[in-house]
């Protein structure tokens, strides 16, 4: 017969045997296990999917597609633009319809300022905060998916969708007014027209410099995204703050001190319009734009990694 066990209150502890190695043992990007790849964790295309079943993402594809046939409607009704008399110093808006390339390009005109700023808040400020906001957040980190692969991944599906959002408003601006004007080659403001091979090449570069510059915005709606768990917060921070520097560009007291806002070169792709292209602007404002949004990038990083995620 065994002998019987002590357990009262004044028992020693039983005797525990030595830990044995853990399969899950915790490591600065989560627990390792036999076939855990930190790289394979939240693929690109599994949070690109998350993303585009969003019903924010089908309302901005929307928007965007409908404000060209907005803009054909509007020139329906109020007459074509006027023609350019003697003398006169013509714009963008007066070449739209001439023809499917001209239409394209002031479809960006009148949206570069405000609208396309909208759909880059969107994509880059809701993706961590939601997360956040639905108590998921948690639930990524501990599957594990590491911090900065989360990160990495969300940063890349957003500014694949904002890159997506610049080429579906040229695009779809191009295609119907093709079908309103016809196709022609691309009339200039400042006079003479550009072949069809070389028209589809500028529109290119307004489009990349377009995207480039809108980085800015990025870079202040993904940091302010992993400061706040509000998605409304991040997004209408972001564009808060895109206005404040339109307003400041303003500012005309501030002189040279201007060129120093991304605000000020956001509308340097008008050079592209030209007989020969200027590149001059358009470089200042890339590399701004571009120096900006690495602050910004590493600084959500920074913050993502020390921060504290209770939801």
């Amino acid at each position: 017969m065994s002998a019987p066990v002590n357990t009262g209150p004044g028992a020693p502890a039983p005797a525990t045997s030595a830990p044995a190695t853990s399969a899950t043992k915790a490591g600065p990007s989560g627990p390792s296990a036999p076939g855990y790849r930190a790289g394979r964790t939240l693929p690109l295309r599994v949070e690109a999917l998350r993303q585009l079943k969003r019903r924010r993402t089908l309302a901005m594809a929307a928007v965007l597609g409908a404000l060209p046939l907005i803009l054909i409607a509007a020139f329906a009704i109020g007459g074509s633009p006027a023609d350019d008399g003697p003398g006169r110093r013509i714009n963008l808006m007066d070449t739209a319809t001439a023809s499917g390339a001209n239409f394209a390009a002031t479809c960006l005109f009148v949206s570069a300022g405000f609208l396309l700023v909208v759909p880059v808040a969107l994509f880059h400020g809701d993706t961590v905060a939601s997360e956040a906001n639905w108590s998921s957040l948690r639930y990524l980190l501990a599957a594990p998916v590491p911090r900065t692969r989360l990160l990495w991944s969300k940063l890349a599906v957003a500014l694949g969708f904002s890159a997506a959002a610049m080429l579906l408003l040229p695009l779809v601006g191009l295609v119907s007014g093709t079908l309103a004007y016809g196709w022609g080659p691309l009339k200039l403001p400042a006079g003479g027209s550009l072949p069809a091979g070389d028209t589809l090449l500028r529109i290119g570069v307004i489009v990349a410099f377009v995207f480039v510059s809108q980085l800015v915005t990025a870079g202040l709606a993904f940091w302010l995204s992993t400061k706040t768990d509000a998605p409304l917060g991040a997004v209408g921070g972001a564009v808060g703050l895109t206005i404040i520097g339109n307003v400041l560009d303003a500012v005309e007291a501030l002189g040279g001190w201007r060129q120093a806002l991304p605000a000020h070169w956001q509308f340097a792709w008008v050079d592209a319009l030209q007989p020969q292209v200027e590149w001059g602007g358009m470089v200042k404002g890339a590399a701004v734009s571009v120096t900006f949004a690495l602050v910004l990038f590493a600084l959500a990083f920074r913050n993502f990694s020390r921060k504290d995620i209770v939801s």
